[in-house]
């Protein structure tokens, strides 16, 4: 099963507000989804983003994709810079435990 990490758009037509989920890649955009880790508002000013850091690296490190605009958005949230430290961290964790 190929999971993504992508948008959920919610709201009107001219009030569109998006929450950032993990679903199936071959579902539709507004479907059932596995979990909702945050949300995102353009309308507001600056936009509003909201992301569970602690979700997002888990299932990053688990071997989600985000889409290229959830990608944006963990950027700008600054997740990405996060997960690269914990990815540090655990090879630095493998290499002293193997040099044990």
């Amino acid at each position: 099963m190929s999971v993504r990490m992508r948008l959920k758009k919610l709201g009107g037509k001219r009030d569109p507000h998006y929450r950032v989920v993990i679903a199936d890649a071959r579902t539709p955009r507004d479907s059932r989804t596995i979990e909702e880790i945050g949300y995102y508002n353009p309308k507001t000013d600056p936009p509003t983003i909201e992301i569970k850091e602690d979700r997002a690296i888990h299932w990053l490190l688990n071997g989600v994709q985000p889409s290229e605009t959830v990608g944006s958005l963990l950027r700008k949230a600054g997740v990405l810079a996060k997960l690269a430290e914990v990815r540090r961290e655990r090879k630095a964790a493998g290499a002293s435990a193997a040099a044990e």
